[in-house]
Order: C-alpha cells, then structure tokens, then sequence
C-alpha cells in the first residue's frame, strides 16, 4: 500500500461501520458531491440510511466479503465502535492488491498503535477528537472575553501609555506597535515608551525601517496618562513602574508581582507579538502592512526563526500575519549593515576565544557598544563543533556578557544564573542569556590608564572560569584558543 496518494485525485469513499461518526462522516462527504458507499452489518440501520438516500449496504467488516466490496474505493473510512472488527478490516484490506488511503477509528493509544502497525495511514480516536474541539472552544471563548476586558479598559480613559520593557528587542516593540494600533483604532491616543536604548543593529533597522516612534520614559510623565500598560516587561527583576497598572500582557510570568486590573500572561506561546496577533484578529481590526511586518518580526525573532520553543499559536500567527508583511523590509531588518566597531568586537572574540569541547568562550576587552556582544555570540555559535558560546567584554564600570546555546542539554538563562545571579543582573531563555555584573565585584580597582591590562587579566580569569564551571567543564586543562 502507498501513502503517497494526493488526496486532490481520490474521489471514491468507503465507510466501514456506520455509527454516529460514521454517518456524520458519510452526509459531510456526501454533500460536498463525494461518491461514497457504506458497509454496516446491522440491517435496519441500513435501511434508514437508504431511507436518506445514501448508498448502503448490508455486511460484517471483518469478512473478507467487504474488503472485496470496497477493493476499488480510494479512500476507505473505518469507523466501527467494534476496535476488534476495525483491526480485521484493515488486515483484509493489506492482504488485497492496489493503492488506498485508510482511515481507521481507535479506542485508546495502543489499539491505534496496533492500527499503525496493520496499514492503517491515518489513526483517530472520537474522545480525544472531542476533548481537543472542546480545548479549542474554551481557548476561543476565553479568548474573546480576555479581548472585551482589554478593550473596555482602553475605552475608560483618552490616552494609553504603552510601556516595553528595558532597551526593548522586536517582541516588545511589535507587540507595543499592536497594542497601540488596538488603542487608536478606539479613538484613544497611545504612546510606546521605554528606558534604556535601542543598541542592537537590528533593532535600530526594525525601528528606523518601520517609521516606529518610541518615547524615552524620561522624558513624559506618566501622570499624564489615563491608562497603563505593560508589554513583555515580565524578565524585569526589579518594578518596571511603581504604583497601579492597568493593563498587562506577557509570554513569561513576571518576576515581579504587579496589581493589574488587566492580566493575560500566556506561558503556552513562545512570544508576545502572538498574543497581540490574537487580539487583532478577534476585533477584526484591518491590518495594516506596518504593524503586520512589526508582529511577524517579533514572533521570528524571539523563537529564532521558529527554531527556539515554537507553538503551533506562534506559527498560526505567523501565517496570519504573512500575506499583509513587507517582505523586502524585514529582509532588511535581518540583514542590516555591520558597523566597524561591531566588526572590531568579532575580530576581537575570534582571536581571544577558549573553546572547551563544544564550549566557547571569548574575552571582546573594553568596548563601547555593548549590544555588538550579542551579534559576536551568535557569529561564534556558528563555528564549526560549537554548541554554546559566550562573549564578555567592559564598558565603563561593568562587565558586560552575551550568550547564545543550541545545545538542548544546556539551558544558557541557567547557567549564567548558576554564575553570576549573586553578583549581577542575569536574563535570558534557554539559548540566550546576557549578564551584567559590577567591575568591582572582581577586581575592587577603578579604570585607569594604568590598570586596563590588568583589569582585562583579572576578570578574564574569574569570568571565564565561573562560565566554564557553570557548563559543566574544567577550568583547567588543554583548550583550544587562537591568539
């Protein structure tokens, strides 16, 4: 028997076993102008099925009479309540020459694993296909009373203001780009604001290229907003804000409790700019090609191109959003220009790296832009044989460290955790991590011209050496660095 049949070419059915399921099956094929015979041993449910009009007949699937009746049907459905019977079905079906597709009903894993192993192509069990319709209407529900919360909070008041999280990254710019789009939609002016700065080289491009307008948080006054909300903030270890918030969504349970009037924290999708993606669709809201390529790249992004925990809402909000995203822009956005001083940090971490097995780990030195670590820690991670690199290098008073791992043993966030969480600020998921932890914890000196070489020498030694210890390999023994 082949598999391999397109199910565009087959257009004669069989139904084995005509219950409920069956006969729910056999009026659906039948109305989309199928032709469709079905087989039951049980005479006067024959008769009522004629009774509509439908060709049935009378026979016991398990004999090899009806294996025969049906040996020039496409596509064979065998949905007997009887397993016992739906198992002899199959069997006389494989033991006849030509190509067929079967479907076969199962009562519990083992008897469809039994199904599987007889021929049958494709294996369904009713109760699980119930449970899993009923999961998908509770999932729709609360979706849309989660939308009508969210939308009369935005509605009580004229002005939102939309908080990301700290030098924000494309999930939480694009999903402040959503949120703002829902707001404006409902006549209620909405700023994006945030701390820190847009470092990355990406980020800047996903910005500048999209025409996004983000306020620094210094400079409003958030008393000036009737409502507040707060987008993908949840990594933050200390209060984003301090006082009431209204509104709160996030892919991670925060880290910090906050009193909001308004929470949806999704741990079952692998990005915010999903969730916000969901709202849209819910308040059929048209989309415009701007906030469409602003999700798509936030989702992208922040499970690495689907390759970092994607869920299949993840991936159906990436379907949704394709046909309205600028393509040419976010080809840009993930390819932008490589500055000199980003090309300088690269060059820097290849020549010092120390690659312990599949580990490495490089010393960038002193550095003023700290976000080309995380750009020299994804180039490292593409090395021949290596599965988890970490770059580290000072700016002003601090060290500064980027990670990257695509070694499913290694949860990155943890291990930085394990090395640093008690002397500095550590965030990060399970294949990218960053840490930040004050110079002075290690060398208690102050940078001078006089001692930046043995400054680098001093945290060279403890950085790499906890990194290492907390990756499971010694600090000690051969390595193999370039110089």
């Amino acid at each position: 028997m082949s598999t391999a049949i397109s199910m565009a070419s087959m257009s004669t059915y069989a139904i084995l076993g005509c219950g409920s399921v069956g006969h729910a099956v056999a009026e659906g094929l039948v109305e989309e102008g199928k032709d469709v015979l079905i087989l039951d041993r049980d005479e006067g449910r024959v008769e009522a099925l004629r009774d509509q009009d439908l060709d049935a007949r009378t026979a016991d699937i398990r004999e090899d009479a009806a294996a025969e009746a049906i040996a020039d049907r496409d596509v064979v459905l065998i949905l007997s309540s009887d397993i016992e019977a739906n198992q002899a079905a199959v069997e006389n079906l494989e033991r006849r020459s030509g190509e067929r597709f079967i479907i076969v009903r199962a009562s519990d894993p083992v008897t469809a694993e039994e199904l599987k192993e007889s021929g049958a192509d494709v294996v369904i069990n009713p109760s699980k296909v119930i449970a899993d319709s009923a999961l998908r209407a509770l999932e729709q529900g609360e979706l849309e009373y989660k939308t009508t919360q969210m939308a009369e909070i935005i509605d009580g008041g004229d002005s939102l203001a939309i908080l990301a999280h700290r030098s924000p990254g494309p999930d939480s710019i694009a999903s402040a780009v959503a949120l703002q789009a829902i707001a404006e939609a409902r006549d209620v002016e909405a700023d994006i604001l945030y701390e820190g700065e847009i470092g990355h080289q990406e980020n800047r491009a996903f910005v500048n290229l999209l025409g996004i307008e983000l306020v620094p948080l210094s400079n409003t006054d958030l008393e000036e907003y009737d409502t507040l909300a707060l987008v993908d903030c949840a990594k933050a270890t200390d209060p984003v804000v301090e006082g009431d918030v209204d509104i709160l969504i996030d892919h991670f349970e925060p880290e910090v409790e906050y009193d909001a009037a308004f929470s949806d924290v999704r741990s079952n999708v692998s990005s915010t700019s999903t969730i916000l993606t969901k709202y849209l669709q819910e308040l059929d809201l048209s989309l415009s090609e701007e906030v469409a390529t602003a999700l798509l790249y936030g989702i992208r992004a922040e499970t690495l191109d689907f390759k970092r925990d994607t869920t299949p809402a993840d991936l159906t909000a990436a379907a949704y959003l394709y046909p309205f995203a600028n393509h040419d822009t976010l080809e840009q956005v993930e390819s932008p220009s490589m500055s000199p001083e980003t090309l300088d940090v690269l060059a820097e971490a290849i020549r010092s790296r120390e690659v312990k097995g599949s580990h490495l780990v490089s010393n960038a030195g002193f550095i003023r832009d700290r976000d080309a670590l995380s750009q020299a820690a994804q180039h490292l991670l593409n090395l021949e044989g290596i599965t988890t690199s970490a770059v580290f290098a000072i700016a002003d008073d601090t060290i500064y460290l980027a990670a990257r791992s695509k070694d499913i043993r290694i949860n990155i966030g943890n291990v930085l955790q394990d090395a640093f969480e008690e002397i500095g600020d550590v965030r990060g998921h399970s294949t990218d991590a960053s840490a930040e932890i004050p110079l002075g914890i290690f060398t208690g000196l102050e940078i001078t011209g006089d001692n930046r070489d043995t400054l680098l020498e001093l945290t060279e030694q403890a950085v790499r050496s906890k990194l290492f210890e907390a990756m499971g390999v010694e600090s000690g023994g051969e390595s193999s660095n370039s110089s």
